[in-house]
C-alpha cells in the first residue's frame, strides 16, 4: 500500500545485516530441500546447523553474491558472529518489542503468500501449515532482532566530531578515499493542479457505490482488485495485513481504529494518497486487519494549463529579477519539503543537496538538469511526486561540481559517514575479538579449516 552483491573479505556491520536478511528470506524457503543435518558449530548455547549454512549458500548462489575464497566459510563464520551476538544478547537481558516481533512476521508472512499466490500454495511449498511457517519465522525474527539490538549497543555513540572528521580527512591518503562522479545542486518550485470538486465529487459517488454494492453482498476484495488504484495491495484484494497504527497515515488510522465490527466498510477517508473506503477483517488488541481501496481524483487538462502557466510567470519574475529563485520558492512553491530552504532538494539517502544523476527518482527530472547550465532555470515540467500525484516544476540547476576525490568543501557527510562506518567497524571486530575469548565455541572438524578472518574461532 502507498500508505505503507559481493560477500567483502572484511567483516562490516553491513556484512551482518546482509546475513541476517538471507537467513529471514532464505531459510522457510529452502527448507524443503533434502540437507542432511548436523550441528556444525555451538556459541555459547547457541548451535548452529550444517543446513543453516547450506540453506544461506543457495540462496546466495542465487543471488549473485560472490566472495574472495571460500563463500560457504564466509558464511559460516557470519553464523559464528551472529551466534555470538545472539548468546551475549541474552546474557545481557537483551530486550525487544515482542509486538514489533510480530508485525514483522506478520509483514514477512503477507509477503511470502504473495510470493506464492496464496495460502494453500504456500503450504505445498513449504510442505508445512501456514501456522508452522509463522512459528518458525518468529524465532528467526526475535533471534535477529536480539542480534540487531546488540550490534547497535555495540556500536552507539560513535559519532565523530567535526574536528575528528578534519582530522580523518587529513590522515587518509588521498588515492583510497572515493572518487565521486558529476554531481548537482538543484532548486525546485513546485506547483499542484488544482483538483476541481466535481471529480472529487465523482470519485466520492464511486466509492458510495462501492459501499452500497458490498452491503448488497458484494465482495470487498473483488471490487479491490477491478478498481483500486493503489498498486501495493490492489492484487491481493486490497488486503493490508496486519498492521499497527503506526503503519498508516493519522486520517487512516483513526478511522481504520475506531471499526468494531468484522466486515464492516467505512466511510469515505481523504488522506494524501486520495479517497479510500476500508473494510475491517480482524484485530488483535493494537492490531489490525483491514482490506482498503483508493481511488484518486483526476487532474483536468485545463488544471495542467493553469499550473504550467503560473511557474511560466514566476519564472519571468526570477528573470526580470523581481524575485529571487530562493524568494520565489519560499512565496509560491507547494513543495513543503524545499520551499523555506530556497527550493534546495536534498538528498534523502545521503543527507546532502548533492546528487549524482542515478540518484535522481524522477528521470524528466535528471533529463532536464542535464539540459541546464550552472545558474540556469528550466521551463516548467511535469513529474510525480513520492505520493504518486502529477506536479509541475521548474527547476534550476545551482552548482555543478566536476568529478573529484572526495573532498570536505564538497563532501563533509560523505567524509563523516565513512569515517562513522569505519568506527564502527572497528568496534564490532574489537568486541568479536574479546568474546571470542570468553565464550564457549566448538566448532566440528569438516569446519576447522576455513580461512576465518577472526582467528580465535578455535582455541
Amino acid at each position: 500500500m502507498e500508505i505503507k552483491k559481493e560477500i567483502m573479505h572484511k567483516t562490516t556491520i553491513l556484512l551482518i545485516t546482509t546475513i541476517s536478511t538471507i537467513l529471514s528470506f532464505s531459510t522457510p524457503l529452502l527448507s524443503q530441500k533434502n540437507v542432511i543435518d548436523e550441528v556444525i558449530a555451538v556459541v555459547g548455547d547457541n548451535a548452529i546447523l550444517k543446513s543453516d549454512v547450506e540453506y544461506q549458500y543457495q540462496q546466495a548462489v542465487m543471488q549473485g553474491i560472490s566472495a574472495k575464497g571460500n563463500l560457504k566459510c564466509k558464511l559460516f563464520e557470519q553464523q559464528l558472529i551472529q551466534k555470538l551476538m545472539l548468546n551475549q544478547a541474552i546474557l545481557d537481558s537483551v530486550e525487544i518489542s515482542e509486538n514489533n516481533v510480530i508485525n514483522e512476521v506478520d509483514r514477512r508472512m503477507n509477503e511470502f503468500i504473495n510470493r506464492a499466490g496464496g495460502r494453500e500454495k504456500l503450504e505445498e511449498w513449504f510442505n508445512k501449515s501456514v501456522l508452522q511457517i509463522k512459528k518458525e519465522q518468529m524465532t528467526v525474527v526475535r533471534d535477529q532482532m536480539l542480534t540487531e539490538s546488540m550490534q547497535r549497543t555495540i556500536t552507539e555513540n560513535i559519532e565523530p566530531t567535526p574536528s575528528q572528521v578534519r582530522a580523518y580527512y587529513r590522515k587518509t591518503p588521498q588515492d583510497s578515499l572515493p572518487m565521486i562522479p558529476v554531481q548537482y545542486e538543484i532548486q525546485k518550485i513546485a506547483i499542484y493542479p488544482k483538483i476541481e470538486q466535481k471529480e472529487i465529487d465523482r470519485v466520492k459517488s464511486k466509492l458510495r457505490d462501492f459501499q452500497k454494492q458490498v452491503a448488497e453482498g458484494r465482495d470487498f476484495a473483488t471490487l479491490a482488485v477491478l478498481y483500486s488504484e493503489d498498486p501495493g495491495s490492489a492484487t491481493s484484494g486490497g488486503d493490508l495485513g496486519w498492521s499497527t497504527r503506526g503503519t498508516f497515515v493519522p486520517e487512516f488510522a483513526n478511522v481504520a481504529f475506531n471499526m468494531q465490527e468484522k466486515n464492516k466498510v467505512s466511510k469515505i477517508v481523504q488522506t494524501e494518497f486520495g479517497y479510500h473506503i476500508i473494510q475491517m477483517l480482524d484485530r488483535k488488541g493494537e492490531r489490525i486487519h483491514v482490506r482498503h481501496i483508493l481511488l484518486k481524483p483526476k487532474v483536468s487538462a485545463d488544471a495542467n494549463k493553469n499550473a504550467i502557466s503560473k511557474l511560466d510567470s514566476i519564472s519571468d519574475l526570477i528573470h526580470k529579477e523581481e524575485l529571487s529563485f530562493e524568494e520565489a520558492a519560499l512565496y509560491y512553491s507547494m513543495d513543503k519539503d524545499t520551499r523555506n530552504n530556497g527550493g534546495l532538494m536534498v538528498n534523502m539517502r545521503t543527507q546532502s543537496s548533492n546528487f549524482e544523476l542515478s540518484s535522481i527518482q524522477q528521470p524528466q527530472l535528471a533529463k532536464e538538469l542535464q539540459k541546464l547550465k550552472e545558474g540556469e532555470i528550466s521551463k516548467p515540467f511535469g513529474i510525480k511526486d513520492d505520493k504518486g500525484h502529477n506536479v509541475y516544476v521548474i527547476i534550476k540547476q545551482k552548482r555543478k561540481i566536476d568529478p573529484h576525490r572526495a573532498n570536505l568543501k564538497d563532501d563533509y557527510q560523505l567524509v563523516q559517514n565513512i569515517m562513522t562506518e569505519k568506527r564502527r567497524q572497528d568496534a564490532v571486530n574489537e568486541w568479536i575479538r574479546e568474546k571470542q575469548q570468553d565464550t564457549y565455541i566448538t566448532i566440528h572438524d569438516d569446519w576447522r579449516d576455513c580461512d576465518f578472518e577472526f582467528k580465535n574461532w578455535i582455541k
